[in-house]
């Protein structure tokens, strides 16, 4: 099953989606410019193989919800965001996101 829902977070819109697989859940809280996401997510592919577009996401691991992805430390995040928006690895998935302007 897959679910989407629009949230905000102080005055930003953003997009939750959950996919419920077999044996795990991917979690995701995105808008236009970039989001963070459940363990699922390889940071180094996109800081490595798809460098060149520029994507600015990071990884929470151990979470199960989308208050937990949001107040989790996100424990990669990618080059870009580091540059562009001030991301590093530790940040709260709710404050990388209000970076998000």
């Amino acid at each position: 099953m897959v679910h989407v829902e629009p949230m905000w977070i102080e005055d930003q819109a953003f997009t939750f989606t959950q996919v419920d697989l077999p044996k795990t859940t991917l979690l995701i809280i995105s808008n236009d410019i970039g989001y963070i996401m459940c363990g699922a997510l390889d940071v180094d592919l996109l800081n490595e193989k798809l460098h060149d577009r520029k994507i600015v996401a990071g990884r929470a691991t151990g979470v199960r919800t989308r208050d937990e992805l949001l107040y989790a430390p996100l424990q990669k995040v990618t080059k870009y965001a580091e540059e562009k928006y001030g991301w590093y690895d530790g940040i709260i998935g709710k404050q990388a996101l209000l970076a998000l302007k």
